[in-house]
This record gives C-alpha cells, structure tokens and sequence, in this order.
C-alpha cells in the first residue's frame, strides 16, 4: 500500500481534525465559524469527519467570572461544565446552515485505557459517522482528575485516529508549521516534512505552553503526531487559519509521513504512549 501522502487529504476517508483553545474561545470564538466550513465542505465530499475540541473551561470561564484559568481542579470542572454545554451549542448553531447534526463524545482517559469502555466509544463514534453525523469529541473534565487525565487534546485526538482507523490527524495551531527551534528565534526555519522514523534530536521543540485558556505547544504537537504516524496515521500540524487548504491537502504546514508498516492498533491493549 502507498503511504498517504499531505495531497491525499482532500480524497480521505476518514478525518480527524483537532483544535485547540485558543483558537476558537475568547476573542476567537468567530473563528468557529470558517472552521465549520471546511470541515462541512469534507463532509459534502463525503470525508467522514471528527472533531477533538478543546475549549471547555476557556468558553465556560467568562460565564462563571473568570478572567484567568482557574488551578483548582473543582472550579475547572465547573468551568467545563458550563461551557461544554455552550461549545456545542456554538458548533451545532454555525453547522446548521450545511444540515450537518453535531454528536457530542466526552472521553477520560481511563475510557481508552480499558477494554469495554473503548469498545463502546469505537463502536459509538462508527455508528454516528455511519449516520452522517459530525461527532464532536474533548475530554470529560468534569469528571477527570489530574491522575487520568490525557495531559492535552493533541494526544486525544492522536488515541480517537488510532482508534477509528483514521487515514489522517489534522493538528491545528496557532501557527503555520513546526520550527526547527521556536519560531521567535533567530535561525528558525519551517518545518516542510518529518519522515517515519526521523531524528528530531537536532530540532528544539517548544516546552509545554500554559496560557490565560488552555495547554499545549510543540512538544506535545510533535509527541501526539509520532504516536500516531507510528500507528500508521498521516498528520498535519498547521494553523487553524488555514484549515480549508489543509483539507484539500494543500503543501502547508508540517507533514508527518505515516509508519509505511503499521503493527496492530496501540488501542488493541492499554494504552501506552511515549513522553
């Protein structure tokens, strides 16, 4: 079989498309709206699509008078379960217009680690895409706690495409591509392609970035695309700017190729992943 390929996107099958919290709360919370677009235009092509969104806590803070991420795990669980609630509200009122109908999936990581619990979201998530219906998914933060908790949506979203199957992960970010070192620094260069199995001992990877709504960076952009490119899935890493070129498989941002000879699905037994 060939290795897929960045241009192969806009002929997938299957899709999972991750975006963060910064790009879609806050002052960004219209940008919900191009991303919708592109993703109904996949959907109109018919690409079975799934989206991991972050934003919970970032949406649900200004209703509970929040200016800043809280640090007590009680009130970003209250903060999550205010704001899930309007999240999907936002998502289902911009996919309207494209007679799309959104399906929540809410996940802790101790669901993916255990057999039956999987099982039913494999089984559950299959059956919305077989319905034509566009599942949402994020992590369950009113019930997870700081010991089962993913770390952050990039690994999420890397678990759901392993577990579905996907033909491809879209990581989307507040930049265009990966750096060679943080792209504020002198001598950085984009990222163009990471090939199966390449040394990124030589590249300095932003550390994990806690901002006023959400967590992630580089780091764990990278660990989340090498966890699934193992498992035979090709990722992108771009902007959330630039999703509707990303979908078509436009030569943007990062591409990481896919193992050429993918072994058994991580998902088949607890989940263990690297960094």
């Amino acid at each position: 079989m060939t290795a897929w390929e960045r241009a192969d996107l806009q002929g997938a099958r299957r899709v999972v498309v991750k975006v963060g919290s910064s790009s879609i709360s806050g002052e960004n919370a219209g940008k919900i709206q191009p991303i919708v677009e592109a993703l109904a235009a996949a959907h109109a092509r018919g690409v079975e699509v799934v989206l991991v969104s972050s934003g919970a806590i970032a949406t649900g803070m200004p209703f509970l008078a929040l200016a800043e991420r809280p640090n007590d795990l009680a009130t970003q669980q209250a903060a999550a379960a205010v704001g899930q609630n309007v999240l999907i509200y936002r998502y289902q009122d911009a996919l309207r217009p494209f007679r799309i109908v959104a399906g929540q999936v809410l996940l802790t990581a101790g669901d993916l680690e255990n057999r039956t619990p999987r099982t039913n979201a494999r089984r559950a998530m299959e059956r919305l895409l077989g319905l034509r219906i566009l599942p949402i998914v994020n992590e369950n933060d009113t019930v997870a706690t700081h010991e089962i908790r993913f770390g952050d949506n990039d690994r999420l979203a890397a678990l759901v495409a392993q577990l579905i199957g996907a033909d491809a992960l879209v990581l989307l970010s507040d930049i265009e591509s990966l750096y060679t070192r943080p792209p504020g620094e002198p001598g950085a260069l984009p990222i163009e392609r990471i090939a199966y199995g390449d040394d990124l001992g030589g590249f300095e990877f932003g550390s994990v970035v806690v901002n006023s709504v959400g967590t992630g960076g580089a780091a764990t952009k990278v660990s989340a695309a090498r966890v699934a490119a193992a498992a035979g899935v090709g990722v992108l890493v771009t902007s959330s700017d630039l999703v509707g070129e990303a979908m078509m498989g436009a030569p943007i941002g990062t591409w990481f190729d896919p193992n050429p000879e993918p072994t058994a699905s991580l998902l088949t037994g607890p989940v263990r992943t690297a960094g």
